[in-house]
């Protein structure tokens, strides 16, 4: 091993000493940061022994810098060529910038050019993808005549990096790119392929850095932008919404949101044609609050109860009133709005972040579900009343202590009622089993509501004769959370 090779090699071994790592200690580090080499083919490179793969080499130098900046040593290992810079820089601002700058007046058709344009500016080639309103394809966004066919979320690697909310290296008939997430806070948007023109570059920190804040600032502005415009939306819709449908989808709160450690997502089917069914919840440093509810019938009056139930959900809660009054103005409000045959089943809750106290209402609901080490240990039976709209009678309000970790599931009828071609409910311990399975594959929360779903169409047959949701909350005590991270 000679010439710049071996001088590499020969500094990575000063500085190891230096940061005083075993060859074990330097593998996990490297390992860490995505090695493939095992630790015999490691000590073998440094002990002369035997070459690696230049941005393997590199990632053994940055495995070790990460120590030496650890324990403010001065010298350094060298790379194999000049790494992209960790914090921002004159290129990455002036593509953020760009962004930012370009969009300020802009239609939604125009994004994909700027998206385009930013990625030059920092020698990338970006193209976003959408995932679709099914959440089963995620649809190319490009200013190119033939932008390309969906990409299946299920089975390419471009799902797999939105599934799993990771980074992902690919090499595609020898165009290295990147599969970079693509959200909107904790919203799952789509992804971005950051493509490359060297393969020894995806590993680079810097890169992944830079690719990481397009990646927001993109799914910040195609949020922002769908509210002014259809052109990104219309790439979303694979079937036309009904009038209920867009009745409620318009008073929906992003599907995924998420505050330090409390993280709530929710899901609705049939995404086109959904009326009776919708959820609503505020996040705030203390507090979180979660509503879903379920209005009778399955037509326009029933998006007019739903739309109802919500509006003055939030009414009374940003008027300060708590889960007892918010419950009675409903109770009200849809009794004077629509007569005493009317009504809507409903959960209220309120979670303090702080304590993992949680109060609820339960108005003639399914009970709501606890996870709690990667199973179901109880329904929640407290706080029972009638549904809302046929007077309140005696009211009671549930209380329940969360611990770190656990998990609360909120759903509808529609969940445990879907029947398949048999006339068998998908049921209750169905759901438990779906849930307790998927605790342990360590996936997302938007993900695992997802694949909920699709369990519940897969056991219809796919398409379902009442609305179907569900909404996800997680819990971690804060206290744990490493500000850092």
């Amino acid at each position: 091993m000679n010439g710049a090779d071996g001088v590499q090699r020969r500094e990575i071994v000063l500085a190891r000493r230096h940061a005083d790592l075993t060859p074990e200690q330097l593998w996990t580090r490297y390992f860490t940061l995505g090695g493939s080499h095992d630790l015999v083919e490691v000590e073998a490179y440094l002990h002369g022994a035997a070459g690696l793969p230049r941005h393997q080499c590199d990632l053994l130098a940055h495995a070790v810098n990460e120590c030496l900046d650890e324990i403010t040593w001065t010298r350094r290992a060298p790379y194999s060529s000049a790494l992209r810079p960790r914090s921002p820089h004159d290129d990455s601002l002036a593509a953020l910038v760009h962004l930012l700058e370009g969009a300020e007046l802009a239609p939604p058709e125009r994004l994909p050019r700027l998206v385009e344009a930013a990625g030059r500016l920092i020698g990338i080639g970006f193209s976003a993808y959408l995932v679709d309103y099914a959440q089963q394809f995620l649809h190319p966004v490009s200013a190119a005549a033939d932008p390309g066919p969906p990409l299946p979320i299920d089975s390419t690697l471009a799902g797999r990096a939105f599934r799993s909310l990771e980074m992902l290296p690919a090499d595609s008939a020898g165009r290295p790119c990147l599969w970079v997430p693509l959200v909107d806070g904790a919203e799952r948007i789509g992804v971005l392929r950051a493509t490359v023109a060297d393969e020894a570059t995806l590993e680079d920190p810097g890169l992944r850095a830079q690719c990481r804040w397009v990646a927001l600032l993109v799914g910040h502005l195609v949020v922002l932008m769908t509210q002014y415009g259809d052109g990104l939306d219309a790439l979303r819709h694979r079937r036309d919404r009904t009038i209920p449908g867009e009745l409620i989808w318009s008073l929906l709160p992003p599907l995924t949101a998420g505050v330090d450690g409390f993280v709530v997502t929710g899901v609705l089917e049939p995404r086109h044609a959904v009326a009776g069914d919708a959820f609503d919840y505020s996040l705030s440093d203390t507090t979180a609050v979660l509503f879903i509810v379920d209005a009778v019938g399955h037509d326009l009056r029933s998006g007019h109860i739903a739309a109802t139930a919500l509006a003055t959900h939030r009414s009374a809660r940003r008027a300060g009133y708590g889960l007892f009054e918010q419950a009675r103005q409903i109770d009200e409000t849809i009794g004077a709005a629509f007569g005493n045959v009317s009504f809507a089943t409903a959960v209220l809750a309120e979670i303090d972040l702080t304590t993992g106290r949680m109060r609820y209402i339960n108005a003639g609901h399914p009970e709501p579900l606890l996870m709690r080490g990667g199973k179901v240990v109880k329904q929640l039976t407290g706080g029972r009343r009638a549904a809302l709209g046929l007077g309140s009678g005696e009211l009671v309000v549930g209380e329940e202590r969360l611990q770190p970790d656990d998990w609360l599931v909120l759903y509808t009828d529609g969940i445990t009622e879907a029947r398949d071609s048999e006339g068998e409910f998908f049921g209750e311990a169905r759901l438990a089993d779906f849930l307790r399975r998927e605790a342990s594959t360590g996936y997302p929360p938007p993900e695992t509501v997802r694949r909920l779903i699709q369990a519940v169409l897969a056991h219809h047959d796919g398409a379902l004769q009442d609305d179907a949701t569900v909404l996800l909350a997680r819990w971690t005590d804060a206290r744990d959370i490493d500000p850092g991270k």
